[in-house]
């Protein structure tokens, strides 16, 4: 794969004649590969390689994007044509006279070096991890009756040219492992997973112990499955490290994406400069984390990334913006331009994004709360983007009371408004963790991490039986 660098500046050229004032090519080709396991037999394996190509013009603020498996030339100015021909006041063969352009490379700085390329391993590896987990789940507990586990890897070979003369390729390379174990005894079910991924090669699923994070799932499932059911209301809640920054993500996180600012769908609009959180917090969004699952090199539009921090000390610092979004809304682009793949236009989106450790433990955590809940562990849920309202499952819970952890409850959800929550966020841990997750926006779904340390919030909505 890799278009040559003449044929690119004729199809720019082609936007640039059309009036475009900003024309953008993208050419991907990703492999994925993959195996899952249930029952005690392989469900199913996949391989598949997938190419395509995306064309971007901007008008001012209008964009318009199409996207086609050819790499046609001919091909590829028809679709421009048609493109241009939506905005009505141009007539195909037309064109405006401007100056050639000539695209010049960019040099890449690869911070995620990986050691074993997947696509020169088989599939028989995988299913030995697999067979691995599977048996350490089951080994724990009578009372497990299934387990799921698959490992995937992906690698996307990228390349983006845009009107401004950039010229520049990128390959991604990232691999998962995720286990799902089923507890049930007297008709009662608990699910409880385990998934991390990294931005590595076939070495991350080698040094992994799938056998641990087996039995961390059937300890879970196993230990909710006796747990009795939490008593609703609002209550002081201290919620665990890494996965827990999922409702950071989804309930704040997203509204400070210019996508949501520049149509004025979020309440931190116009807010850069003000407080928005308790001043216990600083939140940042970081696309350079070595080999981590939702880093980059380069974002969807080719710019290099940053480290961007978002709310520092609870003042709000910064959005993540991309091209259109700096254009819209004035906020500097930080590297944030992100896409499912050649199918979709990008728009700002997160990378690894979590709230930065603070200087309380949780034993000073649970001493300010008589009557509580500890999340130690959270699970999926749901979110409005546009007012950042949220209901998230609670995957493991334990009564506080009197400061002391005492017996596990299941049945919890978090509900509340990002926006409300953060002010309520009084003490932050130091024992920051990160997890891998998947988000779905406008532009598709792309890998994310989420995290956090432990943190407090004073009270939320906490929904029971």
């Amino acid at each position: 794969m890799e278009m040559d660098k003449q044929k690119a500046e004729r199809i720019l050229q082609a936007g640039r004649d059309r009036g475009a004032d900003f024309v953008e090519v993208f050419e991907e080709e990703t492999r994925n590969a993959s195996v899952t396991f249930k029952d005690r037999k392989v469900e199913s394996a996949t391989a598949g390689t997938d190419y395509g190509i995306g064309l971007r013009l901007l008008f001012g603020g209008e964009v318009l994007y199409a996207h086609t498996s050819s790499d046609s030339e001919e091909h590829l100015i028809r679709l421009i044509d048609s493109l241009a021909v939506t905005r009505g006041g141009w007539a195909a063969g037309g064109a405006t006279g401007l100056p050639s352009l000539h695209l010049s490379g960019t040099v890449l700085q690869n911070r995620h070096v990986i050691t074993d390329d997947p696509r020169r391993i088989g599939q028989d590896r995988k299913l030995e991890l697999l067979r691995a987990a599977d048996a350490a789940g089951r080994a724990y507990s009578d009372k497990i009756t299934q387990v799921n586990a698959r490992a995937a890897d992906m690698v996307t070979q990228v390349l983006i040219a845009n009107s401004e003369g950039l010229w520049v390729n990128d390959t991604r390379t990232r691999c998962r492992f995720s286990v799902s174990v089923t507890a049930e005894d007297k008709g009662e079910i608990f699910v409880a997973t385990e998934s991390p991924g990294a931005m590595r090669g076939f070495e991350f699923f080698t040094a992994l112990d799938v056998a641990a994070l087996a039995k961390t799932a059937a300890e879970r499932a196993v230990l909710m499955l006796k747990a009795g059911y939490v008593k609703g209301g609002k209550m002081p809640v201290i919620m665990g490290s890494g996965f827990g920054g999922v409702i950071f993500h989804e309930a704040c996180g997203h509204l400070l994406e210019t996508d949501a600012v520049r149509r004025k769908a979020t309440p931190f609009a116009g807010k850069v400069g003000e407080a928005i959180a308790h001043s216990a917090v600083t939140a940042v969004d970081d696309g350079t984390i070595e080999n981590s699952w939702g880093s980059i090199n380069i974002d969807d539009e080719g710019l290099p990334v940053q480290k961007t921090v978002l709310i520092e000390k609870g003042i709000l610092k910064a959005y993540m913006s991309d091209k259109v979004g700096e254009r819209e809304t004035g906020a500097p682009r930080t590297g944030s331009g992100r896409r499912e793949s050649y199918q979709y236009a990008p728009v700002a989106r997160m990378r690894n994004t979590y709230i930065a450790a603070g200087d309380s433990d949780l034993e000073t955590m649970l001493a300010t709360v008589e009557e509580g809940l500890y999340a130690r562990k959270m699970g999926g849920g749901s979110v409005n983007p546009a007012t950042g309202e949220f209901n998230f499952a609670v995957e493991e819970g334990w009564l506080i009371r009197h400061g002391k952890v005492t017996e596990p409850v299941r049945g919890a959800t978090l509900i509340g408004k990002g926006p409300e929550i953060l002010p309520r966020i009084s003490m932050v841990g130091k024992d920051l963790e990160i997890a891998a997750g998947m988000c779905g926006a406008s532009s598709g779904h792309v890998p994310v991490t989420v995290g956090q340390p432990t943190i407090k919030v004073d009270g939320i909505l906490v929904g029971g039986r």
